[in-house]
């Protein structure tokens, strides 16, 4: 196992432009399973390439296992890479495709044939040992692609969206199987890519969500928009970007005016003038300002018609909002109202056991107050009364 740390490192392709990856400080610790995240075009396979090796690093500083690798070749930086296109010798049976990086460091053939079997046997390829990639269904090439890398027994394994030519059952599967292969080989240090929730939200330690430039900028942003243990960024986004990839259905979001701020948090006024009081500080925003109210689906209840026009008699539940019901979803596990709300659409999660509600219906809904998130004009969340301390403090 070996530790990762990256100090302000930057990614830039043209001289003078806008840097693909900017200020990327990190410390990845031993054993930790962290995940780089993000839409298209965020820079989390650049930089992966950069720690693998396969990119030159403008700016800043890496470390792993305590050496700075800046200006080091990947084969000597002590880690191994499973790539999304497996990156199989097609001449090569499976087992040749294992052994090939023990080949090339010369690992004496006794030592190479008893790695080459145990990865074998641990995922469950040992019978597939002298065939070819050709003879192969996909998740088994993706084992092969994982084995090779397990043999060389690095410090730190790299992932490179290495579940993504797979269909939903194969990727289900092999992410249970890459999680079981974490544990089992003593937590080694793991640093993996994706673009699936899912993924990043069941296998990460920790989860790095990383945003793309902003289209014109002429000034660079951090990359990292912020980084945590997956529910801290799912239950607490720290700004619009993180509320609105995380989850799905996506976060709704709500204009509002402040109209009032007291000790006991904030009142926000929506497009319709209902008044919603909710526990937050009002650091940095004054009376006026315009915000933007956040609420998952599943924090957002239907309330009956009889309370529709007073505050609803929960401490936890907001005072109602009225909308109006334009479409269901029934997924079998859950089902989903599609609402016209003051202002913006709304989806509310429906209690099980719920009426399913007529299209066009008047639908009131109150928020669960202390999962209400209240943004700023800036896209900043104000912090809670209670605010937890940020999850992407070094280690």
């Amino acid at each position: 196992m070996a530790s990762v740390q990256l100090e302000q490192v930057g990614k830039t392709y043209i001289e003078g432009g806008v840097p693909t990856v900017h200020d990327v400080t990190l410390d990845i610790a031993e054993g930790e399973f962290c995940v780089f995240v993000g839409p298209s075009g965020c820079g989390k396979s650049t930089l992966l390439r950069m720690i693998a090796g396969l990119e030159t690093i403008s700016s800043g500083e890496l470390r792993i296992g305590g050496r700075r690798v800046n200006e080091k070749a990947p084969g000597e930086r002590d880690v191994a890479m499973v790539f999304q296109s497996y990156a199989l010798y097609p001449h090569l049976d499976v087992g040749e495709n294992l052994g090939f990086g023990l080949r090339l460091a010369r690992v004496p053939k006794a030592d190479a044939q008893r790695r080459i079997e145990e990865v074998a046997k641990l995922l469950q390829i040992d019978h597939l040992l002298r065939r070819k990639p050709r003879e192969l269904s996909g998740g088994q090439r993706q084992r092969v692609a994982i084995g090779r890398a397990l043999v060389r027994q690095p410090g730190v394994f790299l992932f490179d969206e290495p579940l993504s030519n797979l269909d939903a059952a194969l990727r289900q599967q092999t992410r249970l199987e890459i999680a079981r292969l974490h544990r089992s080989q003593g937590r080694a240090s793991s640093i993996y890519v994706t673009h699936d929730q899912v993924e990043a939200m069941t296998l990460a330690d920790r989860m790095v969500l990383l945003q793309p430039p902003p289209p014109g900028a002429l000034l660079p942003q951090p990359s990292v928009a912020q980084c945590g243990a997956p529910l801290t960024l799912y239950r607490r986004p720290r700004n619009l970007f993180v509320a609105g990839f995380l989850g799905s259905p996506r976060m709704n979001f709500l204009p509002a005016t402040l109209v009032e701020r007291r000790d006991d948090g904030v009142v926000a006024a929506l497009a319709d003038g209902t008044r919603l009081s909710l526990p937050v500080r009002a650091d940095g925003v004054n009376d006026g300002d315009t915000v933007t109210l956040g609420v998952r689906a599943e924090h957002l209840r239907p309330v009956p018609d009889a309370r529709a026009g007073g505050a609803s008699p929960g401490a936890r539940l907001s005072e109602p909002i009225r909308t109006q019901v334009q479409w269901l979803e029934h997924l079998g596990d859950q089902s989903l109202a599609y609402l016209a709300g003051p202002g913006g659409a709304l989806v509310s999660r429906l209690p099980e056991g719920h009426g399913a509600p007529a299209i066009g219906e008047a639908f009131p809904v109150a928020a669960l107050r202390d999962e209400v998130h209240v943004f700023d004009p800036r896209g900043e969340a104000l912090p809670r009364l209670h605010e937890e301390a940020d999850a992407c403090a070094a280690r």
